[in-house]
């Protein structure tokens, strides 16, 4: 058996480390900082006791994590819901997978959902290239998080990929502990949300069971996350306007930090997850594929028409589409108070943003539209049985 010390160099903390980490994050200015922006009623002394008295995981979740997502939830939305979770079992881990629009709040609020409901909290699958400062390693360590290493050269990522394969099923099977990972590598940018088959191909790489067999153990359950308000519409806008225009363009840690700022403080509307049966009865049938690139084809499919059959579709969806489309086909689904409340928003959004106005709104729109359009052009694969 493989023991927990092969996995140091990725892993969550355990409790025995917390004492020492919270110590860490108490010194170091720029955490507190950051604190006392998410914090603002709160002075500096009183986040330094609070976290003093933090011994555990559990208590790291319960006295700050969730003090943390309750603000944000009270503060930059209209409320949050969730529907599916009665087709779950609350003493199974299973591995969420979802469409992936915010850095931070897509696992944090799922975590909290399942906290209020009484299900054990997942651990949370973040990039390296997020982790850049060791406060924020720290930070997400504590909080049930595990590092997917990326920048890697092809013989490492192989190496890394397998490692992380085999401690995703560790996680799930031997410390029966509940994994959520996005569908994809980096956020969804453009609102067409669709699974990387290279996520599933590193899934199965520790195995050594049939494709059925190894998925069926991985328990994968699709969630789809809608955000009425994208909350990091307009620094998306403005990358995919950059990726047209600027020869070169790449983000900056200072980008992704600013995301990772900006979605926990900007404005959200509702906030729905719905979750969906997990995977396993049509495993089988992809199983009799002859071809495994048909087999990782196939499973992404299947995530796919879930997630995309599921995503709750807001007033502004509809609004977008149909201002994308030059049409008048969903008036029905929002008012001309919502038309016109959800203009006023991209206005003050994109007013933070230089470039090409026209061009910025119709990028800006085609986030909105997009989940509309996938719900339009859904289409269940030969495969599935028609009572999943």
């Amino acid at each position: 058996m493989i023991s927990e010390s092969e996995y140091d160099d990725i892993r969550p903390y355990r409790d025995s480390e917390v004492p020492e980490v919270i110590d860490r994050l108490i010194k170091n200015d720029d955490f507190l900082k950051f604190a006392l922006q998410l914090f603002p009623d709160l002075s500096r002394e009183k986040i330094e006791a609070s976290l003093s008295q933090v011994k555990t995981v559990d208590d790291f979740q319960s006295m700050f994590i969730v003090p943390l997502a309750d603000n944000i939830i009270k503060n930059t939305t209209k409320g949050i819901s969730i529907e599916g979770l009665d087709k779950l079992d609350k003493n199974e881990s299973y591995l969420f997978i979802s469409d992936h629009r915010d850095i931070i709040l897509d696992s944090a609020l799922l975590n909290i959902l399942l906290y209020r409901n009484n299900f054990s909290t997942t651990e949370i699958a973040i990039g390296s290239n997020l982790l850049i400062q060791p406060w924020i390693s720290d930070l997400v360590k504590l909080n049930k998080s595990f590092v997917v290493k990326r920048n890697a050269s092809v013989r490492d990522m192989l190496v890394n990929s397998n490692h992380l394969s085999s401690y995703i099923g560790h996680a799930l099977n031997t410390k029966k502990s509940s994994v959520w990972i996005a569908q994809r590598e980096g956020r969804t940018k453009d609102g067409d949300d669709r699974t990387q088959q290279s996520l599933l191909k590193m899934l199965q790489m520790s195995g050594n069971k049939t494709f059925a067999e190894h998925f069926k153990a991985l328990r994968i359950v699709p969630v789809a996350i809608s955000y009425e308000y994208e909350p990091c519409d307009a620094l998306k806008s403005r990358e995919l306007f950059l990726k047209e225009t600027e020869v070169g363009y790449k983000k900056t840690p200072k980008d992704d930090l600013l995301s990772m700022l900006k979605g926990m403080i900007n404005e959200k509307g509702r906030v729905h997850f719905r979750v969906g049966k997990p995977i396993s009865e049509m495993l089988d049938v992809i199983e009799e594929m002859d071809d495994s690139r048909d087999k990782f084809k196939a499973l992404a499919e299947l995530i796919d028409y879930k997630i995309h059959k599921n995503f709750k579709l807001w007033p502004d969806n509809y609004i977008a589409f149909d201002i994308l489309n030059h049409t008048d086909e969903y008036q029905d689904y929002y008012t001309d108070e919502e038309k016109d409340l959800f203009l006023k928003h991209m206005d003050k959004k994109l007013g933070t943003v230089d470039g090409d106005r026209e061009r910025l709104k119709e990028i800006f729109f085609e986030i909105y539209a997009n989940p509309v359009k996938n719900q339009i052009e859904l289409t269940k694969p030969d495969f599935i049985q028609d009572n999943l």
